[in-house]
């Protein structure tokens, strides 16, 4: 399609993905989308300019070459397109289906500022997807042993990432676990309808064959400290530190402690992490009632919500603001609406109401409206006056977390903002405490999967260069 000009490019409608139906999808954990065909792919892929100032590249944290991997598509070479991304991205088959490409490479597509943007997030998913399938994926090459030993603590996408770029520069490298499986976020936090396993497992084993080792239900910061890693006995001599965001936020509100009411964190990895949907083949139990509420509306809260749906439930989300403030991917909501789950929006929960035996049975909640926008730029809920009672028996809490406290409460000389974020110098992801770097949603508060890869990508650089300095590079730390 090379001979098509711009004007016949702009003209191709952008190919929707299919999809599971939502009669189907609602009774299987299966995923929901279902991929592009290759002929599909390469029309999808011919929609793009091939623009001279790529702004797509510019929006996306790691800077992938996305022109270019497109037009490999468009040419019907999807081998060389997969690699084309593993130039600058680890994990394309994650980062397609998970990245909220709406709000980086598509959002500055110059395609969409007339229509609707390239599908980038879609053709990454296909090129990666055809790698897996047809097994032409290649172990990266690594560098000769440069002799020096790197800790890796947590396997999330900012650990996975670390651990592959500082592989490949040749060190030793060891991940900690406090799990009994690698992922971190990717396996407890995200549906398997919307990321499946294998995709993870891929990216693993492939960190496994490279020579990188896993050290699983090790919790750096209780079964030993940092210093212990730089000490005589484990000899690292540097660390990256990539343990994320898990300790959720709750409302505080009346009945918050009854049985029934969860996190989205503890729900979710109940279900994903341990397999609580299938009790009792495995051991890890689940109660849910049939009228579920889910109290926020990020991505995270439809994750529960759908999740609680396909566990057969009845499912209400409740957020204190419109629909036009919600924070879930406008994909992400749409998805849910198919499912069949309620929205009350302008609705805030003030109280859980129990049954004799300490079990949630009812929700109250205060009708909201708007005001005046607030400090994030978003208009400040206020209430009418007017509330509700909801029956409820299961009630699961989606409202953000802060970052995991293990690690700096662990090691009160690494530096915290007033948040308990870690602090971390943005162009090293060097830390305040000598030899550890950090990356991920632990110096951020809560990111996205690219851009946790793109900051430990940063760390793993400097980390190389410290550690072949023999711990003297740059002058981050006085002895």
């Amino acid at each position: 399609m090379a001979e098509l000009t711009p004007k016949e490019r702009m003209a191709i409608e952008r190919h929707p993905m299919p999809e599971q139906r939502p009669e189907d999808r609602v009774k299987n954990f299966d995923e929901v989308p279902l991929g592009f065909a290759d002929e599909n792919a390469k029309r999808e892929a011919a929609r793009c300019l091939d623009c001279k100032t790529p702004q797509c590249v510019e929006g996306c944290p790691v800077r992938i070459d996305i022109p270019a991997f497109i037009k490999l598509i468009e040419k019907g070479d999807f081998d060389a397109s997969a690699k084309k991304l593993r130039e600058t991205n680890f994990l394309p088959a994650i980062c397609g289906r998970v990245c909220p490409q709406d709000q980086q490479c598509e959002l500055v597509c110059i395609i969409g500022k007339r229509g609707k943007p390239v599908a980038i997030g879609s053709l990454e998913r296909f090129a990666s997807d055809y790698e897996r399938d047809n097994g032409l994926r290649k172990v990266p090459e690594v560098a000769a042993s440069t002799g020096k030993k790197v800790a890796v603590v947590g396997s999330g996408p900012a650990g996975m990432t670390a651990a592959y770029e500082i592989r490949k520069r040749g060190h030793d490298v060891t991940v900690f676990e406090a799990f009994h499986r690698g992922g971190g976020v990717l396996v407890y936090g995200i549906p398997r309808f919307r990321l499946p396993l294998a995709v993870i497992d891929e990216d693993i084993n492939f960190l496994e064959q490279m020579g990188v080792k896993f050290m699983y239900n090790t919790i750096v910061g209780k079964s030993m400290s940092l210093d212990d890693l730089m000490g005589p006995e484990w000899g690292f001599d540097s660390i990256f530190v990539g343990t994320g965001a898990g300790l959720p936020k709750m409302t505080g509100v009346p009945g918050e402690n009854l049985n029934g009411v969860y996190s989205a964190n503890e729900y979710l990895t109940r279900v994903y992490l341990m397999g609580a949907n299938n009790f009792p083949d495995n051991v890890t139990p689940l109660y849910q009632g049939k009228k579920v509420g889910i109290i926020g509306a990020g991505n995270t809260a439809m994750d529960a919500a759908r999740t609680a749906k396909r566990l057969g439930a009845d499912v209400t989300v409740y957020y204190r603001r419109s629909e036009e403030e919600a924070p879930a991917r406008t994909e992400e909501l749409h998805h849910a609406k198919e499912e069949f789950i309620t929205f009350k929006f302008l609705s805030n929960p003030t109280e859980f109401v129990g049954d004799d035996n300490f079990f949630i049975r009812q929700i109250k909640c205060d009708v909201m409206e708007l005001g005046e926008a607030d400090d994030s730029g978003r208009r400040r809920p206020q209430p009418t006056g007017e509330s509700f009672v909801d029956d409820c028996d299961t009630a699961i809490m989606a409202l953000g977390c802060d970052v995991n406290p293990i690690i700096p409460t662990s090691n009160p000389e690494i530096e915290v903002n007033k948040w308990g974020v870690v602090v971390a110098n943005p162009e090293t992801g060097a830390t305040s405490k000598k030899g550890v770097f950090a990356g991920g949603d632990l110096i951020t508060g809560g990111s996205t999967v690219i851009q946790a890869m793109g900051q430990a990508k940063v760390a793993a650089a400097a980390l190389h260069e410290y550690v072949m300095s023999n711990g003297n590079a740059f002058g981050y730390w006085q002895d």
